[in-house]
């Protein structure tokens, strides 16, 4: 029998079939998703269109007010009731307060006015208006106003129920034997109930802990109150002048050196005047500002501090982002060596060059960024035809002169063409925003161009796509 042969099984492999079409969208795929990726993180290169307009650069304060002020301190102790309401003028001889001991007084004028004599409708438009001034200029950050005002609007209720009472007010107290002692003033002027113990300051007193509020109190008086003898009552204010004074950094000394007047604006108020400007040495031997008034008093009478501006002139020019400004460097170059190039209206200069054959004179056409009265101010980068230490041929002469001396300018890449043009600038007023530069420069901007936003994410030359 014949021996069967072994079988061996082998596997067939088939052939590796590689997708071409698949693996070429793969790598197109990876490039794209790159690039989009590298797109997106990308810092982007912004434009700015440059507009006219100026810079307000007004500088805030806080100043401290300073009048002719007199205190008057109770003749005795006992209640007392206000008559005027507070900024309100007395003449002398006027009624101020009256004083007694038991109160009694107060309960007889509040029976007089809710009886006989209302207030006046024009009145109560009167106080709607006061009301109405402080919520307008009402701060959260100075919440103890509220307190202060309170207390005017009490004063004015009472002066306003007064002004029918007080006439009878004498024969209805002696019928009911009440017995008060009627103050009145010795001066003429303008009441304040405010006691703040600032008052008979001078300029030479001043001291920067007096502008330290965190330590300031006011003492109010209102009707009704039981006060003991000799305490201060009320002040009059007896002069129409007043000032303010605020302390002076050595930059604002500088910047008001010249001046002998100045605008302000007072925020709360939202009003603007203008005002003597001087300074003063105060007690601590620093420097301060001093403004001096001759109206107004009355709006501020209840004020020791106050908040202002001083309003600057708004220097009119170019607005620009800072982000866009950027120095270059430029030789300098006298200006008779300029000449045109010959057969073209290109400007340029004409260089020395140096060959086997000996020395001769190209015309080199050049970009002119800036002049002043003597020099040119011509491209010093690394892409310029003039190099330093070139020399330049003045024309129909044999001078020559030697390129090294430098300057920089400040300035903005252009856009409008589509690359970054370096185009000088000169700057007028800033913010820490903005600058305001000049218009209508020979070699600088105009309305409506459009320049690189932040200067320091392109160089001169770059193409740009916007």
């Amino acid at each position: 029998m014949a021996k069967k042969k072994n079988q061996k099984i082998r596997k067939l492999h088939k052939p590796l079939n590689i997708n071409v079409g698949v693996i070429i969208f793969g790598i197109i795929f990876v490039y794209l998703a790159f690039s989009v990726t590298a797109y997106l993180s990308k810092e982007k290169i912004q434009f700015y269109e440059v507009v006219q307009g100026g810079i307000v650069s007004d500088r805030s304060y806080t100043g401290l007010i300073l009048r002719q002020e007199q205190v008057k301190n109770s003749a005795g102790a006992g209640y007392i009731n206000l008559y005027l309401r507070e900024g309100k003028r007395a003449s002398v001889g006027a009624r101020i307060y009256s004083l007694d001991e038991t109160g009694g007084l107060k309960a007889l004028m509040d029976e007089i006015q809710t009886e006989e004599q209302p207030i006046s409708k024009e009145n109560i438009r009167d106080l709607r208006k006061q009301m109405d001034s402080f919520v307008i200029s009402f701060q959260d950050s100075d919440f103890s106003t509220v307190y202060d005002y309170r207390y005017d609007l009490e004063n004015s209720v009472m002066e306003y129920a007064s002004f029918g009472t007080v006439e009878q007010l004498d024969q209805m107290a002696a019928e009911a034997g009440v017995n008060f002692q009627q103050i009145t003033s010795d001066v003429s002027g303008v009441v304040s109930y405010g006691i703040d113990s600032y008052e008979g300051l001078t300029p030479s007193d001043v001291e920067e802990a007096l502008f330290d509020r965190s330590g300031y109190s006011k003492t109010i008086r209102q009707s009704g109150q039981m006060i003991d003898s000799g305490v201060p009552v009320y002040k009059i204010v007896t002069s129409e002048d007043w000032s303010i004074v605020f302390l002076l950094s050595e930059e604002d000394q500088e910047h008001f050196s010249d001046r002998s007047a100045l605008t302000i604006h007072f925020l709360a108020d939202s009003f603007t005047t203008t005002a003597n400007y001087s300074t003063i040495t105060g007690k601590d031997g620093k420097t301060y500002g001093k403004l001096d008034f001759s109206k107004y008093m009355e709006q501020f009478i209840g004020d020791r501090f106050v908040e202002f501006e001083i309003v600057e002139d708004q220097t009119r020019g170019l607005k620009i982002p800072i982000s866009a400004v950027t120095e270059k460097d430029f030789y300098l170059v006298p200006m008779e060596y300029m000449t045109p190039g010959g057969d073209s209206s290109d400007q340029g200069f004409y260089k020395e060059v140096y060959s086997e054959e000996g020395t001769s004179v190209v015309f080199v056409p050049a970009d002119i960024y800036y002049s002043d009265e003597t020099y040119y101010y011509v491209d010093a980068g690394e892409g310029s035809e003039l190099k330093s230490g070139d020399y330049i041929v003045k024309p129909q002469s044999t001078d020559r002169f030697q390129l090294s001396q430098t300057a920089s300018l400040k300035g903005v890449y252009n856009i409008n063409r589509g690359y970054a043009v370096f185009k000088q600038i000169e700057i007028l007023d800033s913010n820490e925003e903005y600058y305001t530069v000049k218009e209508g420069t020979s070699y600088g901007l105009s309305v409506y161009d459009h320049i690189v936003l932040n200067a320091s994410m392109v160089q001169e030359g770059q193409i740009l796509y916007q």
